[in-house]
């Protein structure tokens, strides 16, 4: 016993008066150790409950994080005191070089700020499609300063926190489980309007990815400058995939107006050529005449 409380005495690092002793360091590991320990049961029980009430994942994750943040900043608060730091005089003391950071690194505390608000409003979720600057993107992962989510082409997209707060974002997570899209297609003038109609309600029906066969509507909605113009609506469960899902109806509508003599024009457009002329001036309008 005397061999381990002279161990456990023994100074590591010593600054004047400010020493490190090996028992402070076993502290410092045992609360490291109990955090991940009490995080570990904390997670397990959360995602059991979500598992066993069917919870929603997105809000289990955020529950958790914000758990986990608190936590964290507990453990390093006490491991700050066991090593002979007041965290009371630490935070007076730096208030002013704390002004002066915030200052810097105003927009990494908005992100933060950010993070939080998305964790604790649950707006966003994890699994959750958002249409950002026009990308399309399925949130993976909601930290406290940046999100991670997985475009249509399968990249990693990484997302400070209050460029979801402060811009508009469209969440199609947020609705009914099936969404509502249309194909655009344009025909040339003289085709049989009731046919083409057809043909884009049959070409939905050809693929698989779609809901409700009594939601499939063909439109013809403009006469265009080289076309007639038409839509065809439908609802779809596979949002994230839905280009692909609207690039195989724009094949079976090629191919079925192949087989039906239906023509997609090309842009026309005419053009008026003036010829030219001279005008004659009469000589003594002319410069450098005199009368």
């Amino acid at each position: 016993m005397d061999a381990l409380s002279k161990l456990l005495d023994f100074n590591l690092i010593s600054i004047g008066d400010y020493k490190i002793k090996v028992y402070t360091l076993v502290i410092i590991l045992l609360i490291f150790l109990i955090t991940r320990i009490i995080l570990k049961v904390i997670k397990t029980a959360l995602f059991q409950r979500y598992k066993g009430l069917h919870m929603d994942k997105g809000n289990t994750y955020a529950l958790y994080q914000i758990i986990k943040y608190v936590i964290w900043v507990i453990a390093i608060g006490l491991i700050l005191e066991s090593v002979g730091i007041k965290v009371t005089i630490l935070i007076a003391g730096s208030a002013a070089l704390l002004v002066g950071v915030g200052l810097g690194l105003q927009q990494t505390f908005n992100d933060v700020i950010s993070g939080i608000i998305l964790l604790s409003e649950k707006s966003i979720k994890i699994n959750d499609i958002l249409e950002i600057d026009g990308d399309v993107v399925e949130i993976q992962e909601i930290g406290l300063r940046t999100s991670r989510g997985l475009n249509r082409s399968d990249i990693a997209i990484i997302i400070p926190n209050s460029l979801i707060t402060t811009n508009k974002v469209i969440n199609w997570s947020h609705q009914k489980k099936k969404t509502r899209f249309k194909v655009s297609v344009g025909v040339a003038y003289g085709s049989d309007v009731d046919l083409v109609v057809r043909i884009l309600e049959e070409s939905v029906l050809e693929h698989p990815d779609f809901d409700d066969t009594k939601m499939i509507e063909g439109r013809f909605i403009n006469f265009g400058n080289s076309s007639l113009d038409f839509e065809v609506l439908f609802f779809s469960e596979n949002v994230f995939r839905i280009e692909k899902v609207k690039s195989d109806i724009r094949k079976i509508i090629n191919r079925k107006f192949s087989e039906n003599k239906i023509v997609i024009p090309f842009p026309q457009m005419d053009l008026h050529f003036k010829s030219g002329h001279t005008e004659i001036i009469p000589k003594n309008e002319q410069p450098g005449s005199r009368t």
